[in-house]
């Protein structure tokens, strides 16, 4: 049900960032609050048998839903950022994307060893940005207890690159 509304609102954009490139464009749902409420129930749901401390949300579509998921969840909401964006001291970590790569980064003191870190992003690609965030997360001293996506486009085989890590993925819409 959720899956459907999510794929009903979703518009493709052809050749964005660059030719070749079918983004998936989920500020459409933003403009319905109500699928927006359901998208945040949907995703907490999933993660009743999950022990979460902290929601990280990537740069920038994953804030939106990671910050919602962390109210819900009651939990503190850490944001990972592309490089030069948080203003203080950070560990960094590059990352290769679809169409490019990037370094992301987060605070230094933004998270405690053995806090169970949920990693939120709007989409799964090819996994290149989670896999960073992962790390960095790790460089933390805290453990991934899961990844949650909106979207996951299991045809970049992104689930293939996260599943080494044993961590739960869970996506609500599937292409």
């Amino acid at each position: 049900m959720i899956e459907s509304k999510i794929k009903q609102t979703v518009r493709d954009i052809a050749d964005f960032p660059k030719p070749g490139i079918v983004f998936k464009d989920i500020t459409p749902i933003l403009k319905d609050g109500v699928l927006c409420r359901e998208i945040t129930e949907a995703l907490a749901a999933q993660l009743l048998d999950v022990k979460v401390d902290v929601v990280v949300g990537i740069e920038s579509r994953g804030f939106l839903f990671g910050m919602l998921l962390a109210q819900t969840l009651q939990v503190p909401f850490v944001p990972i950022r592309k490089a030069g964006k948080l203003p203080f001291k950070t560990i960094k970590q590059p990352c290769n994307l679809e169409y490019g790569s990037a370094v992301l980064e987060v605070h230094e003191d933004a998270l405690l060893p053995g806090q169970k870190v949920l990693i939120h992003d709007d989409l799964l690609a090819t996994g290149g940005t989670v896999v960073a965030a992962a790390k960095l997360v790790k460089m933390l001293g805290a453990e991934v207890a899961g990844f949650s996506f909106i979207i996951g486009l299991d045809f970049l085989k992104g689930k293939e690159r996260l599943a080494e890590g044993n961590a739960p993925i869970f996506t609500l819409a599937s292409y």
